[in-house]
């Protein structure tokens, strides 16, 4: 036995089997053997059902595997899907990396040229598309090269000349295993693209190892806490990061997968709810106002005696959802952060240990922040002199890295979105309180300026939707000629009540400073969304941006 070179700081290696690549195949032989018997279930186009197991699924994933190989698919292609919740979109998810492709979700909501933009940069080879989403595709079928396009039918008609039928793909494949298609677990897995909301869209593309870790964590009690015992439906939509990761976490941990199709209606989901027993579901802010309304309005046709979690993220959750899901219905609100470049888990927003985490309000502080980092995600935020304490009032951009943190984006604009150390700068504006409980400010490009002082447009946002006749409220900056930036409120009323300007501001008085108060309120019919269901405020701020165009209009700056 000899002793090492005192220069040797290679350390004494572990002996474990530390090579084994942590893949998507991984999950779908644990899915199909450890939880073979574990249901999927669909809403098909007619408004039936499609059931069949995680060993009925994993069987087609490889068939599909096999029939895009015949096409001439080979690893690192792109594949891509313009489709929604459904088990062939699942079958994708799990044949397309299993084989060593890539697969590309790509967002139907999006610009015709910003579908244009993603689908060139991306060089897919094929498309699967939903017989539904045909005029998306042949809107723009002409101006990109895809070699291939394949067909999801819904039963309405005969699929488009010149593509092959989805079902026809999977049974000219084999079955053969995958076990050992992808040779290492930084390959490749994933790609999507952001909403584009300040620019052209940007590619994330995810590692067969970052889905993998982001799918063990989605299983912790401070996370999402995926179980076999869970029937999961996920709202969200599965072109959208990976639906939070839920059908691979779903699979991993045994989860029964209930999925919706293309009928998002609040009756639709609250009847699928129902029906399958769904104990999690997940989606933006937006969902769960139109289901609140649906079950205020009929508190006694649906059971949800099952559903203990309703997982929200995409945007802050307004007070008032929180709260009347508690106190009406008796139902669990969980928040979440997390963004396209994090897979998206970032954070999620349990009640601390030594807090009364009881259905009352004691804890709704921390159930309205944007909650603690997930496991294996470090946060940090900067400010104009440097980080800032973790004191809770000191606000700074938020900072992340992680296992499953974009490093660069696709295609290689990174944009100044990476800092020289490796962080990724979200563009979001937090405080950070003592017990590394993150709360959302607001964007940086959100925030409002007035006379050299920020005012955040998210606060006064769920302050003014606590007002019973307001149905959602967007708050802009729009240009002043004393002040640089006041604040305009852009609302959307309940109902047919809208409450005077007065009676607006009193309700915000007593909360802010009054120099904070908006300048002006601002009723339209509708806000207008991006490609994933956020408010559009670009728009409105070119909309209103001349609300407060003279001194004469505004006064004196409150």
């Amino acid at each position: 036995m000899t002793i090492r070179d005192a220069d040797d700081d290679s350390g004494l290696p572990g002996l474990m089997m530390d090579d084994l690549p942590l893949t998507t195949n991984w999950i779908l032989r644990r899915a199909a053997t450890v939880f073979g018997d574990r249901p999927v279930v669909t809403r098909t186009p007619d408004g039936g059902r499609h059931r069949y197991t995680y060993r009925g699924m994993a069987e087609r994933a490889r068939r599909l595997s096999g029939g895009l190989r015949q096409l001439g698919i080979r690893s690192g292609d792109r594949v891509a899907t313009l489709a929604m919740n459904h088990h062939q979109h699942l079958e994708a998810y799990f044949g397309v990396p299993g084989m060593g492709a890539v697969l590309h979700t790509v967002n139907p909501r999006l610009h015709a040229q910003d579908l244009i933009h993603i689908v060139t940069e991306a060089a897919d080879r094929v498309m699967i598309v939903d017989q539904a989403l045909w005029p998306v595709w042949a809107a723009i079928r002409d101006q990109v090269s895809v070699a291939v396009t394949v067909v999801v039918e819904d039963g309405t008609g005969p699929v488009p000349a010149g593509t092959l039928p989805y079902e026809q793909l999977v049974a000219a494949g084999d079955d053969s295993p995958l076990d050992d298609v992808v040779g290492h677990d930084r390959q490749a897995a994933a790609l999507c693209y952001t909403s584009g909301t300040t620019g052209q869209p940007k590619g994330v593309m995810y590692s067969h190892r970052s889905l993998v870790l982001h799918a063990l964590a989605e299983a912790g009690a401070d996370s999402i806490a995926l179980s076999a015992r869970d029937v999961v439906l996920p709202v969200v939509p599965m072109f959208h990061v990976n639906a939070w990761g839920l059908p691979y976490g779903a699979a991993l941990h045994g989860s029964g997968l209930v999925l919706p199709g293309h009928d998002l209606t609040p009756v639709g989901l609250l009847t699928l709810m129902s029906e399958t027993g769904t104990t999690l579901t997940a989606g933006v802010p937006t969902i769960w106002m139109g289901i609140l309304a649906e079950l205020d309005a009929h508190p006694d046709r649906y059971d949800l005696s099952r559903l203990h979690t309703m997982l929200v993220g995409g945007a802050a959750v307004p007070a008032a959802v929180l709260q009347g899901y508690r106190d009406r219905h008796g139902l669990r609100v969980l928040h979440a952060w997390g963004m396209t470049e994090t897979t998206p888990l970032g954070s999620v927003a349990h009640v601390p240990a030594g807090v009364d985490g009881g259905p009352g309000p004691e804890g709704d502080y921390y159930r309205l922040s944007q909650g603690r980092p997930a496991a294996l995600v470090e946060v940090r935020a900067r400010g104009e002199s440097g980080l800032v304490p973790w004191d809770g009032s000191t606000a700074g951009e938020l900072e992340v890295r992680g296992p499953w943190v974009a490093a660069h984006y696709y295609g290689g604009d990174d944009d100044g979105k990476f800092t020289p150390d490796g962080w990724f700068r979200t563009g979001d504006v937090v405080t950070i309180d003592p017990l590394g409980y993150l709360v959302m400010r607001d964007r940086t490009k959100d925030l409002v300026k007035s006379g050299g002082e920020w005012i955040s447009s998210v606060a006064l946002e769920n302050a003014l939707m606590s007002h019973p006749a307001v149905a959602e409220a967007a708050v802009i900056a729009v240009p002043h000629p004393q002040w640089q930036e006041r604040p305009v409120a852009v609302l959307v009323a309940r109902g047919a009540e809208r409450p005077p300007d007065e009676e607006l501001a009193a309700l915000l008085t007593p909360q802010f400073a009054s120099w904070w108060l908006p300048d002006a309120y601002r009723w339209v019919e509708a806000i207008p969304r991006t490609a994933t269901g956020k408010f559009l405020k670009a728009a409105l701020r070119e909309q209103f941006r001349d609300t407060l165009g003279g001194a004469e209009e505004t006064g004196e700056v409150r």
